[in-house]
């Protein structure tokens, strides 16, 4: 089978597009045959060099989010059979052919989904809701600044928080406002034009996927007692005490449970994917020059099967 491995960390030029033994799964685990798999940062940024740091060994098979049919069951799986449609997140190997996945990593593929926008929500989806829900614990009522509105998961973001009753503050360049404001957000905050901490104030809570200083700036927008969540920072406790805030880093856990409950509101028509480009597998690495340009609205996805 065909799959992405690196074996040196460096830029794009260290991908490698080869030819593997497919997988065997053990007893709780599925082989899928993957139909599309989505890119994301953490991709480059780990084939950049944050593996090293993370641990990983070398070779790494890239790739953490997929969408494709069940070809094999462990002996233990008694959930799945042998030709569902699943979409979820795995540890590795993503883009390739097939893919090995655990039980709790992989849930039903929403009905109106076809692989292509499925393969868009898994990761987004779980660090958004991870992030808001379960770290901010964002109520119905509560006002949200999200940065990066118009991204593969601060999209995601504006729709689930809207889905939780939330007052939703999108923040993105003024080409994005119309597709934002689609997303449901109520407000629509351009960054280029003024300094978005000047006019963005009081928030319960921030959800950040920029990091830098835009991060540190949003520490000014919220209220006492608010919530700065971000996917891309280190934040530090000293100064979310000086603006009585808390603060912390979302790390996306694949959870099936929560997958399934992010699948029912795809079905109910309360969340969209919104795919931006799509590419065979072989150019994955055009797909991480894209991720990496930081401008690309929705998400990128490389198409494994037709």
């Amino acid at each position: 089978m065909k799959a992405i491995v690196i074996n040196t960390y460096g830029n794009e030029d260290v991908i490698n597009y080869v030819d593997v033994e497919r997988p065997v799964p053990k007893a709780d685990e599925v082989l899928v045959k993957v139909h599309v798999a989505g890119v994301n940062p953490v991709d480059w940024k780990i084939r950049n060099g944050m593996g090293e740091r993370l641990g990983l060994k070398l070779p790494i098979f890239l790739g953490g989010e997929i969408a494709g049919t069940i070809e094999k069951i462990g002996s233990d799986v008694k959930d799945f059979k042998e030709g569902d449609a699943v979409y979820g997140i795995v540890p590795s190997g993503g883009y390739a052919e097939y893919a090995i996945a655990k039980i709790g990593e992989i849930a039903i593929k929403p009905q109106r989904l076809n692989f292509e926008n499925a393969a868009a929500i898994p990761l987004g989806a779980l660090t958004a809701w991870q992030a808001m829900f379960d770290l901010a614990n964002l109520s119905s009522r509560q006002k949200i600044l999200i940065t990066a509105a118009s991204g593969g998961v601060g999209s995601l973001a504006v729709q689930l928080a809207k889905a939780k009753g939330a007052f939703v503050i999108g923040m993105a360049s003024d080409r994005n406002e119309g597709f934002v404001k689609d997303l449901g957000a109520d407000e629509f905050v351009d960054y280029t034009k003024q300094p978005f901490e000047e006019v963005v104030k009081d928030v319960d809570v921030v959800f950040d996927t920029v990091g830098g200083d835009t991060f540190e700036r949003a520490f000014q927008t919220l209220k006492k007692g608010g919530f700065l969540v971000t996917a891309v920072q280190f934040p530090s406790e000293e100064k979310a005490q000086e603006f009585g805030i808390k603060a912390a880093r979302v790390y996306c856990k694949p959870n099936a449970e929560q997958l399934a409950e992010i699948s029912k509101l795809v079905d109910e028509g309360r969340l969209k994917a919104h795919v931006s480009t799509v590419l065979p597998l072989a150019e994955v690495k055009k797909a991480h020059q894209l991720s990496q340009s930081g401008r690309t609205r929705g998400k990128i996805v490389l198409q494994v099967r037709a």
